[in-house]
């Protein structure tokens, strides 16, 4: 906590200069048309320690070698006509104070330490967050059409030293069954009542911003009033989308049951096709009877699938609550790659739970059924399918291609962006302070 504050006194300090002493900040780095100041460094800097990393001034060039990237690529999207909406900046720097306001623990001691409104300093941060959100649609502009052939990953194996080639660990193909309490209606009513009595305080003329921050049991929205800034129709589940969209602003809904438990929501504004609410949720907790039906029914599901009545994947589509994996087969996906969903997945990257329990496990075997956790908060029981298991090995084509043809996409990718950057680079003007011309990343830029 000493360690937070510390950070936050610096990211003031930052922030009022910025603020108030913009126009004698020392230029750091000019870009073309546009500059980098010594203060957007060092807010920076601040936002890189608040977010938990250790101390380390040598971060200073890899920011300003950012920076310096992103004006590059912002210019070229005025010139591409390639934009961002206002509803996009604004999501964005509400997820961001969100993020903040958890760590500071709450708005108002952000906001002290801050020496100014949440909204002042959303109005301050949202010129750099635009153009943070443009320099990524236009990289992706770039590298829009990358892709590659068999052929080529082929040949990127073959570039690779025989000495150097990777090395992967223990990889398994891991199944899962999940079952989640269903509560009857009469165990639901607790909760709906809770509920209930929160928006009665509301319609009585209490703060709903304040109850949502004491009562709501939402981590996300919670801690900002219960604000979830502006979506369109395709964002929330169906339930939460067909209240929102139904009312006017200043609307209060009454209460309604979605996957997440019991919500009401306010409808702050509507601007065409988005809406901006806030809500309160109430989420439904299993009840001892609950679990003890569920105990029952994957227990039967568990015979049965050991006993080879029913395939596994066949009943992890019938009966799995998981909708994340009930329509792979039961089978837990590796979703790391930015092209290849591969059900191979390294040991080091298991869920602890998960690896402890096939660390002991048989291929073929299934595991007994285990009350646990999900990572959204939901109690349920699972039980684990162990598929495959393959032995530490050095790559090989034939064993190894989804995950060669990663590494040659992202080759692949890094080249193209690499020559973009060298070509605007060469024709574009560019002079960097003295302080940071030592900084290894920022010679290319100084070299024509």
């Amino acid at each position: 906590m000493r360690k937070f504050f510390r950070v936050l006194l610096v990211l003031v300090t930052v922030g009022n200069t910025l603020y108030a002493q913009r126009s004698v900040n020392k230029i750091v780095a000019v870009v073309g048309d546009n500059i980098i100041l010594q203060s957007d460094i060092e807010r920076d800097y601040a936002n890189y320690i608040l977010q938990g990393n250790p101390e380390n001034p040598e971060v200073k060039c890899y920011l300003v070698q950012q920076m310096l990237t992103q004006k590059l690529l912002s210019q070229q999207a005025v010139i591409d006509s390639v934009t961002v909406t206002d509803d996009e900046v604004t999501n964005e720097v509400d997820r961001r104070m969100r993020a903040f306001m958890q760590r500071a623990g709450g708005q108002e001691r952000l906001e002290q330490f801050l020496n100014r409104s949440v909204i002042q300093y959303k109005d301050e941060i949202r010129p750099d967050v635009r153009e943070q959100l443009v320099a990524e649609r236009m990289r992706g502009k770039i590298t829009e059409n990358v892709a590659v052939t068999p052929l080529e990953v082929k040949r990127f194996f073959e570039s690779i030293p025989k000495d150097s080639l990777p090395y992967f660990n223990t990889e398994v193909e891991i199944g899962e069954i999940v079952t989640y309490p269903k509560l009857t209606k009469k165990e639901k009513e607790a909760f709906r009542d809770k509920a209930e009595a929160l928006r009665l305080r509301v319609k009585g003329g209490e703060s709903f911003e304040t109850l949502a921050r004491l009562y709501s049991q939402d981590p996300g929205s919670a801690p900002d009033g219960g604000d979830l800034g502006f979506f369109d129709r395709t964002v929330m589940t169906k339930e939460f989308t067909a209240m929102a969209f139904k009312l006017k602003a200043g609307d209060l809904s009454p209460v309604f049951e979605t996957d997440f438990g019991f919500h009401f929501l306010q409808v702050i504004d509507r601007r065409g096709e988005q809406v901006r609410v806030r809500h309160i949720l109430i989420k439904i907790e299993p009840t001892p009877a609950s679990l003890d039906r569920t105990k029952a029914h994957i227990d039967s599901i568990h015979r049965d699938v050991v006993a080879g009545k029913i395939p596994f994947a066949t009943a992890a589509s019938m009966f799995s609550d998981n909708n994340d994996t009930k329509y792979t087969g039961g089978m837990l996906l590796n979703t790391e790659g930015v092209q290849s969903r591969t059900t191979y997945i390294p040991t080091d990257k298991l869920e602890p739970q998960v690896f402890l329990t096939i660390d002991t496990m048989k291929v073929g075997s299934f595991s007994k059924p285990q009350l646990f956790t999900a990572k959204d908060g939901k109690q349920g029981y699972r039980f684990l399918y162990l598929k495959s298991k393959t032995q530490p090995h050095q790559a090989s084509l034939e064993t190894d291609f989804p995950k060669l043809k990663e590494s040659a996409y992202e080759d692949k990718l890094n080249r193209q962006v690499s020559e973009w950057f060298e070509q605007r680079r060469k024709s574009t003007y560019i002079k960097i302070d003295q302080e940071f011309q030592s900084c290894e990343g920022l010679k290319m830029w100084v070299a024509k």
